[in-house]
């Protein structure tokens, strides 16, 4: 009869150590197959009880054994992989990847849309300030020329208004001298409301302008000494 290490320890009381000692001592009969070590033990050196124990234990490991093998057999067997699952399992794999390829194609799509909108968006923005300050630049220029235009006519209607009234050597000569405003005006061919407008901007600066005189409550020109042609404009 053979015992593994284990079972010898078990069934003599010994522990591995001893055991593994009296195996070097070769104080026990031993074989070792499979990597496995044995112990031999004659059926004389043992009681009847031991090898009772003993026999019963390796009938209770060999039936266990049997269930073992049992259960594994029954068990579900794996399929053998073949060279046809291999490439389905490629194709399969593959085309899961086209998928997500595609996923991401339509991605970058989407995003390079939205950047060139974002791109048109901010041109159109830009096309309307520019559209705006030429639009103000153009006013500008428009009210500029507006003004020109007025300041010539305005000269151009001085200088018709001049000829026109034919002023008198008397009345050059009242010119060169201190002259009331209200006079003056009457000398003129204006309108009543246009001497209203002129009579109302002298008021005005009056007191701060050092070229009008006011004595008595009213208003005094020298043409000898002042230019008041900024405050005659009609």
């Amino acid at each position: 009869m053979r015992l593994t290490l284990d079972e010898y320890s078990k069934h003599f009381k010994m522990s591995k150590e001893m055991i593994n000692s009296k195996l070097r001592a070769k104080k026990l009969n031993y074989i070792i197959e499979d990597g496995v070590t044995y112990i031999i033990v004659t059926r004389s050196s043992l009681d009847k009880e031991k090898r009772e124990a003993i026999h019963k234990e390796k009938k209770e490991q060999t039936q266990e054994a049997k269930q073992q093998d049992k259960e594994v057999k029954q068990m579900p067997q794996k399929p053998k992989t073949t060279v046809a699952m291999v490439l389905s399992l490629y194709q399969k794999e593959n085309q899961q990847l086209k998928e997500k390829i595609i996923q991401l194609e339509a991605k970058i799509d989407k995003l390079i849309d939205d950047k060139e909108q974002m791109l048109r968006d901010e041109m159109n923005k830009i096309e309307q300030v520019y559209s705006k300050k030429d639009e103000q630049l153009k006013n500008i220029l428009e009210l500029m020329n507006r003004q020109l235009l007025t300041q010539n006519s305005q000269t151009i209607h001085d200088v018709d208004t001049v000829v026109d009234t034919k002023i008198s050597k008397k009345e050059k000569k009242t010119e060169d001298e201190i002259v009331e405003l209200k006079e003056y005006l009457k000398r003129l061919d204006l309108e009543p409301y246009q001497r209203k407008i002129i009579k109302k901007r002298f008021l005005a600066v009056y007191d701060k302008d050092v070229r009008i005189i006011k004595q008595n409550g009213k208003l005094y020109l020298n043409f000898s000494k002042y230019d008041y042609s900024d405050l005659l404009e009609y």
